[in-house]
């Protein structure tokens, strides 16, 4: 009895899971995992007294903390490695009941470590913990990415700052900090996480100050109604630390969207600015309607006209003399802010700029008429008046447009649209001429929405040929064709036209235009828009 109670004692390891349950909490992992970690440290050990080539594996008792080591035999048909494997017959001249694939296991005696063999396990336990500590670190923060946090600075590297975010270590680097921002050793920082990644290294967390969505979400922690729904930010556009402008939207029609965001006095926004280092920040209220979105983007400046172009995502807006500057802003800081912030390119005029456009545009277009249709200027500048910029237009458009002009009458209408195809008539058949003189192929002219004019510009750029054609981009089509000739969509359409004889069987892009037709549609299209 008195040997029995010796042999618990000796066997029995009360302390190992007092430490392991230590370690599990200071590195917030699980205790089973830092258990696996001694085990391999002990297996390790008892393979390089015994020989690697064995399969020895330890266990800790989860109640006792009792280390038991043993070698594993797997029970095969075939012996491949005797060293880890035993014969179905020898197996059950240990173990009459022996089956196929089961293991024996024979215990070996507890292994005494020396200073060598302790070390080993050390490290292995260390780098083990370390391991697990990491996939618990990446497992707790993955799904955190666009969260801002709090943390400790640890200490600033080269400018990157490294923050203690109390269960993990994240980076914010230099180009994420607000310029001019410095941080000491023991200085709180908040952050938005902006990406978590597993590295060899170990998983890491970095950090940003300057991501538009952290100044959304410092917004979301001030203002109730934007965390509860009522309030939602829509888009939000940065220069960190110097400026920035954020639009809101209600769904409540009785609440206003920006009042909350500012607060009491300013209070809210006050706060906002404050973590930001004295941004300044222009509230403005979202509108579906992409032109008074715009004119609110570009406040404070006053906007007097604004004309979309919707195809090109590009808007003009005009302004009066005294509000150019304040319109773009220093450095054209505030144009580019709204830019960013509504998603549309933004040309800026005044009103005296925009007016001299429209002039030239009006006496060019005149010109045009005059020159083709052989009419006086009274009879061009109504046409321009009544939005007409081309003389395809004329040509193909419905009659009763030509007579809405007012002072038409049917006769003259009808005049006007034969010397306009007349006009048009002619000037093909001078493209056709230049076409076969600089030898485009006639095979290019069966390609839907090719103008001739087009089929002139590609010739002198060396495309003769449809495989040519086929070998172009659209965007390098339009840069070939002349101005206003294409659009992004036609193009595309031609180039895959083009390319439809390499696809012999497969289905190819069927069109639906013949190249006598395209001018007409363009020109009727044309005039719907206008």
């Amino acid at each position: 009895m008195k040997l029995a109670k010796e042999a618990e004692a000796v066997h029995s390891r009360p302390e190992l899971l007092q430490v392991a349950e230590t370690v599990a909490r200071d590195k917030g992992i699980d205790r089973d995992e830092v258990l696996e970690a001694m085990e391999q440290a002990i297996q390790k050990a008892g393979r390089s007294k015994y020989g690697h080539e064995h399969d020895i594996r330890a266990n800790i008792d989860r109640v006792t903390g009792e280390i038991s080591l043993a070698r594993y035999l797997e029970v095969v048909e075939e012996i491949e490695n005797e060293a880890t494997q035993i014969g179905i017959d020898g197996a059950r001249g240990r173990k009459s009941d022996a089956e196929m694939g089961e293991f024996l296991v024979d215990p070996l005696p507890p292994i005494d470590f020396g200073r060598i063999a302790a070390q080993t396990a050390k490290q292995v336990i260390v780098h083990k913990v370390r391991e697990a500590e990491r996939k618990r670190q990446y497992d707790e923060f993955k799904d955190r990415v666009g969260e801002v946090v709090n943390g400790l600075v640890k200490r600033v590297e080269f400018g990157n700052v490294i923050v203690d975010l109390s269960r993990a270590e994240a980076m914010l680097r230099r180009e994420e900090t607000i310029p001019r921002e410095h941080f000491n050793t023991g200085d709180r920082v908040r952050s938005y996480i902006l990406d978590v990644r597993e590295e060899p290294r170990g998983p890491q967390i970095f950090l940003s100050r300057t991501h538009p969505q952290f100044m959304a979400k410092l917004f979301a922690q001030e203002v109730p109604e934007i965390y509860e729904g009522i309030i939602e930010i829509r888009s939000v556009a940065r220069d960190p630390g110097s400026r920035a402008k954020i639009a809101v939207y209600s769904n409540e029609s009785t609440i206003d969207p920006v009042g909350p965001c500012i607060g009491m006095r300013g209070s809210r926004v006050q706060a906002v600015v404050g973590e930001l280092q004295g941004e300044k920040i222009d509230i403005i209220q979202w509108s579906s309607d992409p032109a008074t979105f715009i004119v609110n983007a570009l406040a404070p400046a006053e906007v007097a006209k604004v004309v979309l172009d919707e195809e090109a995502n590009r808007i003009e807006v005009v302004v009066p003399d005294d509000q150019l500057s304040l319109a773009i802003g220093r450095r054209g800081q505030n144009v580019r802010l709204a830019s960013q912030l509504t998603g549309w390119d933004i040309d800026i005029l005044t009103e005296d700029e925009e007016s001299q456009r429209r002039n030239e545009e009006f006496r060019g277009r005149s010109q045009t008429f005059i020159d083709a249709l052989n009419v006086d200027d009274v009879i061009a500048h109504l046409l321009v008046t009544e939005g007409f910029s081309s003389v395809e237009e004329v040509a193909f458009v419905p009659i009763d447009d030509l007579l809405t002009i007012e002072g038409f009458e049917e006769d003259v209408a009808h005049e006007l649209r034969e010397r306009a195809r007349s006009f048009l008539s002619v000037r093909d058949e001078e493209f056709d001429r230049k076409r076969v003189e600089l030898g485009v192929a006639d095979e290019l002219t069966e390609v839907a929405g090719l103008k001739p004019a087009v089929l002139v510009a590609l010739g002198e750029q060396g495309v003769k040929t449809l495989d040519d054609l086929a070998d172009l981009a659209g965007d390098e089509l339009m840069e070939i064709a002349p101005a206003g000739t294409l659009t992004e969509e036609r193009a595309n359409d031609i180039i895959m036209a083009a390319r439809a004889h390499w696809f012999e069987g497969d289905d190819a892009p069927e069109t639906e235009l013949s190249a006598a037709e395209a001018p007409k549609v363009d020109a009727v299209e044309e005039r719907k828009e206008g």
